[in-house]
Order: structure tokens, then sequence, then C-alpha cells
């Protein structure tokens, strides 16, 4: 009987660890899921941002922009 009792006890000790390391969890991920909730990775940037390409070629036929994507991957 005092087996049993230790048994339970230890499982009741793991069971409250348990519980208490996925509550701390839980609540760590949603303060970071506040704190980057209100991030906006898209706005344009600040600073000195140079474009690197343009999407749109004035002067470049169907032919070109499709030799452009075989040789480049774009």
């Amino acid at each position: 009987m005092i087996s049993f009792i230790k048994a339970a006890l230890k499982t009741l000790k793991v069971f409250i660890i348990f519980t208490g390391c996925t509550i701390l969890f839980y609540y760590g991920i949603m303060l970071v899921n506040e704190e980057y909730q209100n991030y906006h990775r898209y706005d344009e940037p600040e600073g000195a941002a140079l474009k690197v390409s343009s999407a749109v070629h004035e002067d470049s036929s169907l032919l070109d922009r499709l030799m452009w994507f075989y040789l480049n991957g774009e």
C-alpha cells in the first residue's frame, strides 16, 4: 500500500510539472504571437533602399521575356 501511494505521488508530481511547463509554453507562444501580430513585412522600405529590378520591361517582346525566363529563372 505504501508503494502505491509513493507511485501515485510521483505520478502527480510529473503531471503537475508537465501541466506547468505546458502552460508556460502556451503563454510564451501567445507572447511571441502578440509581438509579431502587428509587424508589417510588406510595407514600403524606409531609408536608402534601392529597387533591384523592375517587373515591367516596356521595350521587350514576348520572345525576349520568355528567353529571359528560361535563362534566369525569373
